[in-house]
């Protein structure tokens, strides 16, 4: 089979694990014998008489219109491998077929016909009947048939919702059992998607309709979330991207608003897209996750359907415009992102002296330290910067996918959009850069196929003949050890060694000692309604304070919402932080790690962190900050009944620290 496919991300389409697709059988053929079906009984070919049929093809008349141009490309992917693709209703009743001439005559022999009533009450265990019945995709192949008659078949089915995520039919592929392959219900899923994208752009004709990503090349592909809302902001529907990114069901977001799940006045999202063209901007998730959206949306006039701008060729974001864009600071420097920090500045001193040398660079550290940033900014730096500079997340795309994704594909793809293929991600970057994030977790099949591009400069597109040239800079970063997955065999030497030709750790956000810097530029960044925003000194001591597992991008995801929250006087104030993070904070066990020695950690009161203690500004209340701690430290050893190593184990500060400060303390408090 061609194992062409298209260009997919975070919504992994993998096949269930084994033990579950077992376990789904071994129910369908308890169901199948409740039904009372026999498995020696023959094919019906009775089925519906062709007048029933015109009234199941009028009845799914929505479906059938848009999933017969995407069945057609789905065949393109399997012809000549002894398949069919089939469109069933909700109820299993076959609609549709379209296969190669040998085995549509075998399919007629088991009665795999439109027409025919395909569900689990008529044959039993099979693909259609099972994912209809088990509302998830599902193979049947060869003797997991119910019926011993349908023995000779390997199917893979997946159910399409409709706008309202409804089971509306099924997509099915089915063949002879010898020509089964693994990538098949991979392919079905997506198609099944697509189908469920196109009926979700004819719906809706006057709502506003939302796409986004947390990545934004993935921004008018399959895998984009796509929400529905009235003008004034009522959810009115999601597809399934859009309901995997938000972690709720349909059901779940029917009692949501645009403003409840996106953190920002409907009014607010018509200013930003307000302009022809306008390009896809950062909104945050009501679940703390930053996401890439667009729109369009008319300043005046009646309401109708949006029209989504599409994004240039490869996913690149187009230029901004307005006055707010020129004087929004990009980081798109070096220079930029030194902030002062020591580690930081030895790193991008190191990195000057690569630019321009084709010298492959890796760059290490924890998720969220901001290594893209950097990736971009050595490329602007770079002569190659007027160039592509071409980003692949290594983690975020399905096995079965990355292949297509990296090296491309020829005419006759799995895509709805592109039947002449597509480029893939290396030639895409031709003449600039090529970023591979998260490279630790390429799988291992495809890292020898990449190597060998990095050698010889050439690759071949899946499907070709032929090779292409290309030149590219390679820049890979990871968070993952490479060195102990090159123990395990889980990397290839000799990959790695040709990726680390400069490799450089970018520290910790805890680790840094440039934090007001870093802090200020992502304000700064953020900043769109006021020309300055200010942080009272309560919270910036709490943000010092805070151990930042996410690192900048958690930074920048908190202080994102927080500005959207401000009020007049432009000042983000303890109020206006996210209630999870406040929740965390006034945690007893909440670790605190800045850099100070363990005996002067500041302490942790029940609403936030003090700075250290050398310091003693008065807060929004009037209290000092010294005043918080000591409180704070009253507080604990009052609930620990006076145990100072237990309230101080609570704190996250030494038995000292309590004792320093007992003069300060109710005396009958410490022995």
């Amino acid at each position: 089979m061609d194992t062409t496919l298209v260009r997919q991300a975070t919504m992994a389409v993998q096949a269930p694990r084994e033990q579950d697709a077992v376990a789904v059988i071994d129910q369908a053929h308890l169901r199948s014998k409740a039904f009372g079906i026999s498995t020696d009984d023959r094919p019906d070919h009775e089925g519906l008489a062709i007048g029933h049929l015109k009234d199941a093809l009028e009845e799914n008349r929505f479906l059938f219109q848009h999933a017969v141009p995407v069945m057609e490309t789905l065949y393109g992917q399997i012809a000549n491998t002894h398949s069919m693709v089939l469109l069933t209703s909700a109820l299993g009743t076959v609609l549709h077929s379209m296969g190669d001439n040998d085995f549509l005559e075998k399919a007629d022999r088991v009665a795999l016909v439109p027409g025919m009533d395909w569900s689990e009450q008529a044959k039993g265990t099979n693909a259609v009947g099972t994912a209809l019945a088990t509302q998830q995709p599902v193979t049947v192949h060869g003797d997991q048939h119910y019926m011993n008659v349908n023995h000779a078949l390997t199917c893979s089915c997946a159910p399409i919702l409709d706008p309202y995520g409804q089971i509306v039919g099924a997509l099915d592929v089915s063949g002879d059992h010898r020509s089964y392959h693994h990538h098949t219900l991979a392919l079905v899923r997506m198609s099944a998607q697509m189908i469920e994208n196109h009926m979700f752009a004819g719906s809706f004709p006057k709502a506003v309709r939302v796409h986004f990503h947390s990545r934004p090349e993935f921004l008018g592909t399959l895998v984009e979330g796509i929400a529905a809302f009235t003008p004034e902001g009522r959810f009115v529907s999601a597809n399934r991207s859009a309901q995997f990114q938000l972690g709720m069901s349909f059901g779940a977001l029917q009692a949501h608003t645009f403003p409840s799940l996106f953190n920002l006045p409907i009014s607010a999202l018509f200013e930003l897209f307000g302009s022809p063209n306008a390009a896809p901007r950062q909104l945050c998730l009501h679940n703390g996750v930053t996401v890439w959206c667009r729109t369009e949306v008319k300043p005046s006039g009646p309401w109708a359907a949006p029209i989504v701008s599409p994004l240039p060729e490869g996913g690149a974001q187009p230029a901004r415009s307005g006055s707010n864009a020129a004087r929004k600071p990009q980081l798109s420097s070096l220079g930029y992102l030194d902030t002062g920090d020591a580690q930081l500045s030895a790193v991008i001193a190191k990195l000057r002296k690569v630019v321009d040398r084709d010298i492959p660079v890796m760059i290490l550290g924890e998720t969220g330290t901001g290594k893209d940033l950097l990736a971009q900014a050595l490329h602007h730096d770079s002569a190659r910067a007027r160039q592509p500079f071409v980003a692949v997340n290594c983690a975020s795309i399905p096995d079965t996918l990355i292949e297509a994704e990296l090296f491309g594909y020829e005419e006759g793809a799995f895509t709805g959009a592109r039947k002449k293929g597509a480029p893939g991600k290396i030639l895409q970057a031709h003449g600039g850069t090529l970023f591979l994030d998260e490279i630790g977790d390429m799988p291992k099949q495809l890292q020898a196929r990449l190597l060998r591009v990095l050698q010889e400069r050439r690759v071949s597109p899946l499907g070709a003949g032929k090779e292409v040239e290309v030149d590219v800079t390679v820049i890979s970063a990871t968070h993952k050890n490479l060195k102990e997955l090159i123990a395990r065999g889980d990397f290839r030497e000799d990959l790695y060694y040709r990726l680390n030709g400069l490799v450089v750790r970018l520290p910790a956000l805890r680790e840094r000692s440039d934090f007001d810097a870093v802090v200020q530029k992502v304000l700064h960044s953020l900043c769109e309604s006021c020309a300055h925003i200010a942080i009272a000194p309560q919270v910036m001591a709490l943000l010092r304070a805070y151990h930042w597992p996410g690192n900048v991008r958690q930074l920048h995801n908190l202080l994102r919402t927080a500005t959207v929250m401000v009020d007049d006087d432009c000042t983000i104030r303890l109020e206006h932080l996210p209630d999870d993070f406040l929740d965390e904070l006034r945690a007893p066990t909440h670790p605190i790690a800045i850099s100070f020695p363990a005996t002067e950690l500041p302490l942790m009161p029940s609403v936030g962190a003090p700075p250290p203690a050398t310091t003693d500004e008065p807060g929004d209340d009037g209290q000092s900050l010294q005043d918080v701690t000591i409180n704070a430290m009253a507080q604990m050893l009052r609930l620990h009944k006076g145990n100072v190593s237990a309230a101080a184990k609570a704190l996250g500060v030494s038995r000292n620290t309590i004792y320093r400060k007992k003069n300060l303390l109710p005396p009958d408090l410490l022995d």
